[in-house]
């Protein structure tokens, strides 16, 4: 079975935030966490929301995936204005066409590494009962956990957690995986193969989308998009993932 979202032969955006703001809301008085951004995020691309604490990049990816509204503007994701639907729908679409991996991987500890990624095939319907434990199967063998796959994921290390957390993700073969801080309690060695196993996704077509507040792997990325006090301040040169996981400049930084 294919991603959800059909795969675009032209140079159109597959997620449009279109002057989407954010504002809170408290006793001490409204506070601006997005000003008026204006993204796009292509098919293919790798991409890391870079900045501080408090720059606005988790809310900036709350908007995307639907987790959290916008006080004003609109995101499109393949020309679906998703902030439109209604939240059943739009919990269900979310199962279909986003993956997402949490700094502390929320796997649900009752289960073991196999049912994790199951659960979402079983929400959303996807592939047939028959199909599902085999799915999962090939997924966990895929992040190196076939022999974990009965374990539950207090007995495996916090890098196995997250690569089944990986799996889990992808269960549903989405289009688009959003990632939140991935690596920020791996080792470097644990942490290299998460980027390598993302880089290998955005060259097979996916969308990767990650938060970070570490400048450092710019390299490894076909884009950064800086935050900061809710604006975007920078955007890097735009590149391209070759299968093997290389990249090939196309474009100049873009300051703003």
């Amino acid at each position: 079975m294919t991603a959800s979202l059909t795969p675009s032969h032209g140079q159109g955006a597959l997620i449009e935030m279109n002057q989407v703001g954010k504002t809170f809301y408290s006793a001490s008085g409204p506070f601006q966490a997005l000003k008026d951004i204006e993204l796009s995020f292509y098919r293919g691309e790798f991409v890391g929301v870079i900045g501080k604490s408090g720059s606005g990049k988790s809310t900036l990816v709350n908007m995307i995936t639907g987790i959290d509204h916008p006080t004003r503007g609109k995101v499109f994701v393949d020309g679906i204005d998703i902030h439109a639907m209604p939240e059943s729908k739009q919990a269900r679409w979310r199962g279909r066409n986003l993956g997402v991996v949490f700094q502390f991987f929320q796997l649900l500890p009752m289960l073991t590494l196999a049912e994790n990624v199951l659960l979402p095939m079983d929400f959303c319907n996807m592939y047939s009962p028959a199909e599902r434990p085999e799915r999962a199967y090939a997924l966990l063998k895929m992040v190196g956990l076939a022999d974990l796959a009965h374990k539950l994921p207090g007995s495996v290390s916090v890098g196995q957690q997250q690569s089944a957390a990986i799996a889990r993700a992808l269960a549903n073969n989405p289009p688009i995986i959003v990632a939140d801080e991935p690596t920020g309690n791996l080792d470097l060695k644990t942490a290299d193969s998460v980027y390598n196993r993302f880089t290998a996704l955005a060259a097979e077509g996916r969308t990767i989308i990650m938060i970070t507040h570490d400048p450092e792997i710019a390299g490894r990325l076909t884009r950064t998009v800086t935050l900061k006090d809710g604006e975007i301040i920078n955007q890097s040169s735009v590149k391209t993932l070759t299968p093997a996981g290389n990249t090939t400049n196309d474009q100049g930084d873009v300051n703003r």
